[in-house]
């Protein structure tokens, strides 16, 4: 794609801030009151948008739910931010890896560093999709600031034609992602401090947005009881000690006893809970979670 036809004069994320033009003069203690202040309009821009960011959870829990995956597709400070949050899932709710998805343009090593060109390719954003075998149950969220990331739109595009639902999460109102998503979130957040550098209150917008979509779609499909995590991975002694407070905390047995029926559950926080609660065996508890479908309220009725 030629950058010469791209008018972004027209994008608020590559205008100029007002408060900002005297930036190089200011002392550090300006510099960050600024950016503070700044930052504290990212919540505020969002909150018109909690409707649509709602829906795009609906959608992914119903993907999850029919074995389908959560797949963020970005370039830069976007595509990192995708795969931060869907790394963060396996740990953080006891999810397989391939359950939440995170494709960066120019694959795993632009996360590091930026890959030359990667970002202007429609045909890399659809290819990537096919690489991991899309399919129908699938749910795609296009991340890109601009709202006009070639490899997103080429994905989208793609994920449309399979019959995917496909969300965008842009910082551009009108943008051409949003136009080819089946849902636009368009999170306005206004000129950057710095000009056009879209990891500042963008980048934070978006990492808000996804910190929603991927929590509360994880608490959709039973990975939490009441507010916490009972399917937290224990893979350090931090982690196991964390098991063993939750089990505590909700069943207020000693931890001795929290610490023995997770052994005799195999590890798992949700069976531990249900085994003590329900006063009943690993086999029961196991029954009861998989008619609940995972989730230990309904378990315990």
């Amino acid at each position: 794609m030629n950058d010469t036809k791209i008018d972004l004069s027209r994008m608020t994320t590559e205008t100029r801030n007002q408060a900002s033009l005297e930036l190089d003069r200011m002392t550090p203690l300006e510099v960050v009151t600024l950016m503070n202040e700044e930052d504290a309009k990212v919540p505020l821009a969002i909150k018109p948008h909690l409707g649509e960011i709602a829906q795009a959870v609906q959608w992914c829990i119903e993907s999850l739910e029919q074995g389908g995956r959560i797949i963020y597709m970005g370039a830069g400070t976007s595509g990192r931010l995708g795969v931060v949050d869907a790394s963060e899932c396996p740990p953080t709710f006891g999810v397989p890896a391939d359950m939440v998805v995170g494709l960066i343009a120019g694959g795993p090593s632009a996360f590091i560093k930026a890959v030359e060109g990667a970002e202007d390719s429609k045909e890399l954003g659809m290819n990537d999709l096919k690489d991991i075998g899309l399919g129908k149950k699938d749910t795609v969220v296009g991340l890109a600031a601009s709202g006009r990331t070639p490899y997103v739109i080429g994905g989208l595009e793609y994920a449309n034609e399979l019959g995917c639902r496909t969300v965008a999460i842009s910082c551009n109102e009108g943008c051409a992602i949003g136009k080819v998503a089946k849902l636009a979130i368009e999170v306005v957040v206004g000129p950057e401090v710095l000009t056009g550098s879209t990891r500042l209150k963008s980048g934070t917008a978006q990492k808000l947005v996804l910190n929603m979509i991927s929590t509360a779609s994880m608490v959709g499909v039973g990975k939490c009881y009441k507010n916490l995590m009972v399917d937290v991975m224990q893979s350090n002694e931090k982690l196991h000690v964390r098991a063993q407070n939750i089990v505590m905390e909700v069943t207020g047995v000693s931890r001795d006893e929290a610490k023995a029926t997770l052994e005799k559950a195999g590890g798992s926080v949700k069976k531990a809970i249900v085994m003590i609660m329900a006063n009943c065996s690993r086999e029961e508890a196991e029954a009861k979670l998989e008619a609940s479908k995972g989730h230990v309220r309904e378990a315990l009725k």
